[in-house]
């Protein structure tokens, strides 16, 4: 665990009801770049679908719907990138049966811990999701793709093809909601894959999508949903939580206001990602708890929002093994030890 160091004050604000706009504004804002992605990937998207399916023949036959309410009545915990997971990721190694849900960008940072997410999910299609799972970890490139074997990847089938080549574990495919029609045509010709994992354009999104609508969770538990750069002292700006090459040069970044009301650093398009997840939150019925303990998930200037609830990972996780206070006593009621939950 890496201590936080910071002499800002960091205490959650003020739950607001509402946001200062409404729902349907998040939703624009979150979808705004969407033509721009669509013409930018659109051919490498098409070329990897084709060149996917003639290595897993029908897309269907690995569907992640495969795990349909595989989880459901649980709570569950999806993970992304961002810096806070060096405050508290440590304590997802004793979660008990709570299905995690992680970004493979997070591999090389819970395979050094001994922390196994249930899953991990990929769905960028660059070849940047290659090198990210080595990223800033402690071993070689070549030891972190050995250890997937036996390992659980949901990806997109417009997925470069070289990840499939490398992982050694468990694959399940998704589809992605793309609107463009020459993506539907190029590649529905030979087969309609209609297991579609709305996202908003991020991949944490494809988690909370495959965690609440596929495995059936809820509540829905965060962490790592920074969608801004860290602000310890010493450290400068970090945007996850191991060095990256993200953080000598952030760039165009603009400011805004963190769960405990101080100015933060991000960029505009993992604030419109921030958007999609209040969207989401606002609108879709479910328990949203933000255990990420850092970051702009929820928050405004006037307060965060009651449909994201801010909470420790320590006691989200702790309230699910209350219980085990009296496991003696339940397991031999003769024992001479007396214990009360409450």
């Amino acid at each position: 665990m890496t201590k936080r160091q910071v002499s800002l004050k960091l205490s959650y604000q003020n739950y607001i009801e509402q946001p200062p706009v409404p729902p349907n504004v998040l939703f624009n804002n979150a979808c705004s770049s969407d033509n721009i992605t669509i013409n930018t990937w659109r051919k490498t998207w098409i070329d990897q679908v084709l060149a996917n399916k003639k290595k897993f023949g029908k897309f269907s036959d690995h569907s992640i719907g495969k795990k349909f309410g595989s989880h459901k009545y649980k709570p569950g915990i999806i993970a992304g990138s961002g810096p806070s997971l060096a405050y508290n990721s440590h304590l997802l190694k004793n979660r008990g049966d709570i299905p995690l849900v992680s970004c493979l960008h997070n591999y090389h940072h819970f395979e050094d811990q001994g922390i196994t997410p249930d899953y991990y999910v990929s769905l960028d299609a660059g070849p940047v999701v290659l090198e990210e799972v080595s990223e800033g970890g402690t071993k070689t490139p070549d030891e972190y793709w050995a250890s997937t074997k036996g390992k659980n990847l949901c990806a997109f089938i417009g997925t470069s093809p070289e990840l499939f080549e490398k992982w050694q574990g468990n694959v399940f495919l998704f589809n992605a909601p793309v609107p463009d029609k020459e993506y539907l045509e190029a590649t529905e010709s030979d087969e309609k894959f209609s297991l579609y994992v709305s996202n908003g354009g991020n991949v944490l999104g494809a988690c909370l999508y495959i965690t609440k609508a596929i495995f059936g969770c809820n509540p829905i538990a965060f962490v790592g949903a920074d969608f801004s750069f860290s602000y310890d002292e010493g450290r400068g700006p970090k945007f996850h939580g191991w060095d990256s090459k993200y953080d000598s040069n952030i760039g165009n970044a603009v400011s805004a206001t963190d769960i405990f009301g101080n100015r933060i650093l991000t960029w505009m398009s993992y604030h419109n990602f921030k958007n999609w997840f209040d969207f989401i939150a606002l609108t879709i019925p479910g328990d949203y708890v933000n255990c990420t303990e850092g970051g702009i998930l929820g928050a405004y200037r006037d307060g965060n929002i009651m449909a994201i609830k801010q909470q420790s990972l320590e006691k989200f996780i702790t309230k699910y093994e209350l219980c085990e206070n009296i496991r003696s006593c339940c397991e031999n009621p003769t024992i001479d030890e007396k214990r009360i939950l409450f």
